[in-house]
């Protein structure tokens, strides 16, 4: 059993979370050491008790880990692991780092410029147009958007980062063969070959209760900061922005309508301290430590147009359209024309009206 291997089935063994797991290296070295201990030598381990040492001990008869193999071989994942010299640097300093990381994609050196975007699964059309400005202009200067891949905010920040071309992860609260949301599974692929899509669980974990706010941690744990864009008195938005802190992250807050619902908790946060953003300017002056000098904000490629804006410019023709008519008239794939349509956005050359339809601008 190698290293890597070891460290996959310690993260398999039932009542053994990342906490516990940095004790049990700490106390013994490896994860091979730890996988190969007396049940009463790990019991002498603070924090292990008889149950977890037992799982421990028995840990074969849990965890298939030449069936996780396989499955990590088959869908052509790679996982990272404590010792691995790529595992993100910002992740290995947080109180209970995942012992594992599966990913699709690459995660780079560049990614610890990094800003974690959160919020509502059901965001107001005002705060769907603040995530895809801000984390568009995020991703142009060179920072890496990170959020949770869920419907709402989260696939609006990830839309406009691939839209700017630049660099995404989703972190995902399910294993690689368990996607949820499964509408985002073909955005999560081309995030994979311009950033990545990483999870902490094996392959075949399902989503539930519990994983999403493990998930929540890693999203601020990669990041310099978090932007709630819009969130409820009890959003699970509220929890990452409260781990953030915990962690030693900046907290930034979109404000929203004192009379919307779903904008009380992330008002909260700038009530509470968190720092008020009404672009990604205001984030990038907290991040200028981390640059040699302050990168662009907006595009200054002028008027020309790529190819595909070329064609989905054309195809709006002038007069409001519907983006089935544009996807008709441009023969061009849905996702690419939806990426398209945001770069335009971003441009000042498109508008987006209500009923996902589009007009020029003057």
């Amino acid at each position: 059993m190698t290293e890597s291997e070891a460290y996959i089935a310690l993260n398999m063994v039932p009542r053994i979370g990342p906490v516990r797991v940095r004790r049990l290296l700490e106390a013994m070295g490896s994860p091979k050491e730890v996988l190969s201990a007396s049940a009463a030598r790990l019991q002498s381990v603070p924090g292990i008790g008889p149950e977890a040492a037992k799982s421990l001990h028995e840990w074969q008869t849990h965890v298939d880990l030449t069936a996780e193999l396989e499955l990590v071989r088959e869908s052509g994942a790679n996982v990272l692991t404590l010792a691995s010299p790529d595992y993100p640097s910002l992740l290995r300093e947080i109180h209970d780092p995942p012992t594992v990381l599966y990913t699709m994609g690459e995660i780079l050196d560049r990614d610890r410029h990094a800003i974690g975007v959160i919020g509502t699964r059901k965001p107001t059309h005002y705060a769907t147009d603040c995530t895809k400005k801000i984390s568009y202009q995020l991703a142009y200067a060179g920072v890496t958007v990170v959020s949770g891949l869920a419907r709402g905010v989260d696939t609006a920040a990830h839309q406009a980062a691939l839209a700017a071309k630049g660099r995404t992860i989703g972190v995902l609260g399910s294993g690689l063969l368990e996607f949820y949301p499964p509408e985002n599974k073909e955005l999560a692929e081309r995030m994979a070959s311009s950033g990545a899509v990483i999870t902490e669980f094996p392959m075949r974990v399902k989503a539930d209760r519990q994983t999403f706010p493990m998930r929540n941690r890693i999203i601020s744990g990669c990041s310099f900061g978090v932007l709630v864009v819009e969130a409820g008195a009890s959003s699970g938005a509220l929890i990452s922005a409260n781990q953030a802190g915990e962690q030693g992250r900046s907290i930034y807050a979109v404000p929203g309508r004192i009379d919307n619902p779903n904008a009380t908790g992330s008002n909260r946060l700038i009530q509470q301290g968190a720092k008020l953003i009404t672009s990604a300017g205001d984030i990038l002056d907290d991040m200028g430590i981390l640059f040699a000098e302050k990168p662009d904000l907006i595009p200054t490629r002028g008027p020309e147009l790529s190819g595909h804006e070329a064609q989905v410019h054309a195809a709006i023709g002038g007069d409001e359209v519907h983006i089935d008519t544009i996807i008709e008239r441009s023969a061009l794939p849905c996702h690419t024309v939806a990426s398209t349509l945001l770069a335009l956005e971003m441009k000042k050359l498109v508008r987006q009206l209500s009923g996902s339809r589009f007009v020029r601008t003057a």
